[in-house]
């Protein structure tokens, strides 16, 4: 089997040209809504974590994105905190990095307005 070579650079490269394109401000019932889709399972503890997050924000601004390869991003930038899943493979929050990367795709949108 020959090696795959695995380029996390152009990687991150696609993923934030994904995120600039789809990302958008998301309502509390949206993301209800993205929660019954990704999170069909009343007993994952991310369905639980998700719905509190939003309930814990309902408040603040929500912003969805997705990337090429099928993650879904959700960030919350008044408490700089976000998760990312990825149907039937993963889920997590987001790190510093991740945070940040948001925050930037978010400023460059705003001032393309």
């Amino acid at each position: 089997m020959p090696f795959e070579t695995f380029d996390l650079e152009q990687i991150t490269r696609e993923r934030r040209e994904s995120i600039a394109k789809t990302i958008r401000v998301a309502s509390v019932d949206e993301l209800k809504k993205l929660c019954e889709q990704i999170f069909p399972y009343i007993d994952d503890p991310w369905r639980e974590a998700f719905l509190e997050f939003v309930a814990e924000n309902r408040h603040a601004t929500f912003h969805h994105a997705n990337t090429s390869d099928g993650v879904h991003v959700l960030y919350c930038r008044e408490k700089d905190k976000g998760m990312w899943f990825k149907p039937g493979v993963g889920k997590g929050p987001l790190q510093e990095r991740g945070c940040k990367t948001m925050e930037q795709v978010i400023e460059r949108s705003r001032s393309v307005d």
